[in-house]
């Protein structure tokens, strides 16, 4: 079987996005797991002229890499230029790890990712993105022979926005990074440091991932103040850490507004060392976004067994596994109350901890490679 992959997120200008990250641990563990099993399987990937990316952890005689300038100018590999790329690579199957970049040709299968309904479940002004993506989706979703996506929760968004057959669209949960997100306890020095030059000070509420409305940060801050209105024992330093999304300017407006604002701390993106340093740090992980299509930084935190609430909102609850604290997002008093008793009782952090791990456990991007290769193989198997 030859899988022709639209590697344009593997590129310089792609690779850091949620999808970049998504297709390069996927890619990575396939050619792992398909070299381990002498698996009968070769893969086809696309690079902007004079860009190698394929032996930065891709180097692998399972994959062979195309350079093209059309991967080079995103409207032109999207107006065709991946179709034809892929059409010359004679594949077996069309893999595309978003609905949002390319639409394929008509004579190959296809398998596309689609991560979530989000732009059809959420107001406008809480996302980044115009009608060409909802067109975009339903293209794919009418050319492609399977659909992936990372939780049943999507999967019924997906069937229900699009009119889909259930028995096309498969669920793949994603996996995280095992060696920064962990319950080895953080190194002392780096932690003071890192804490310092942040202006950190414990016990501290977090909330990492991007900042944007869609988190609901704005009424994560008012449940915080409530925290800090009460007794000393559960106050706090509220800490978002993350780059700024949509909505930024007035989730910082929010913050000035506060009247704790001097013992709330805005870090900005940090590198992959200094995010999981800061959540193995945290008292409390704080989840109160409105939808996500899985919710990475919520097994992140569960991973390195920091007591988490979260939104009962979306996939959330089915993601955690039902196993945390859950409040109403549009509740500030539950969002609240969940983070007040995760402060102060004892029996439920040490609960939240313990079921936490466990729950992360189930997740890993070999498991996730795995399932995706079944799915290219069922693709290959409709077409007879």
């Amino acid at each position: 079987m030859v899988v022709a992959v639209d590697t344009l997120f593997l590129s310089n200008r792609y690779r850091h996005t949620g999808t970049g990250v998504y297709l390069s641990n996927l890619l990575s563990q396939c050619l792992n797991i398909s070299e381990s099993t002498n698996a009968d399987i070769g893969f086809r990937g696309f690079s902007p002229k004079g860009e190698r990316w394929d032996g930065n952890g891709f180097a692998s005689p399972l994959l062979s890499v195309r350079e093209s300038w059309s991967a080079a100018h995103r409207r032109a590999w999207l107006l065709g230029g991946m179709a034809l790329n892929t059409t010359l690579a004679r594949p077996d199957v069309v893999f595309l790890p978003t609905a949002h970049a390319s639409v394929p040709g008509p004579l190959t299968p296809v398998v596309t990712t689609i991560l979530d309904g989000m732009h059809r479940r959420l107001p406008a002004r809480m996302l980044d993105c115009g009608r060409s993506v909802h067109w975009l989706t339903w293209a794919n979703t009418k050319l492609a022979s399977r659909i992936i996506t990372i939780s049943l929760w999507s999967k019924r968004d997906l069937v229900d926005i699009f009119n889909l057959d259930p028995n096309r669209v498969e669920v793949t949960y994603l996996g995280y990074d095992k060696k920064a997100y962990n319950a080895a306890p953080p190194d002392p020095k780096v932690s003071a440091a890192l804490l310092a030059r942040l202006g950190i000070q414990r016990p501290f509420v977090l909330h990492h991932g991007m900042v944007q409305l869609r988190k609901n940060l704005i009424r994560l801050l008012q449940a915080w103040e409530r925290i800090n209105e009460g007794p000393a024992a559960t106050r706090t330093q509220l800490v978002l850490a993350g780059p700024p999304g949509l909505g930024y300017e007035q989730i910082r407006e929010a913050v000035a507004a506060s009247l704790h604002h001097d013992r709330i701390v805005v870090t900005g993106a940090l590198d992959k060392a200094g995010l999981a340093t800061l959540v193995k740090n945290a008292s409390l992980c704080v989840v109160p976004s409105l939808y996500e299509g899985f919710c990475l930084p919520l097994v992140e935190a569960m991973a390195c067994g920091i007591p988490t609430v979260a939104s009962n909102a979306s996939c959330i609850p089915e993601i955690s596994g039902g196993v945390l604290e859950y409040f109403d997002p549009l509740s500030i008093e539950e969002m609240s109350e969940a983070m007040r008793r995760a402060l102060e009782e004892s029996d439920l952090r040490e609960r939240l901890r313990r079921d936490g791990l466990a729950r992360a456990g189930a997740f890993s991007w070999e498991r996730c490679a795995r399932e995706t290769l079944e799915v290219f193989s069922k693709a290959v198997a409709d077409r007879g």
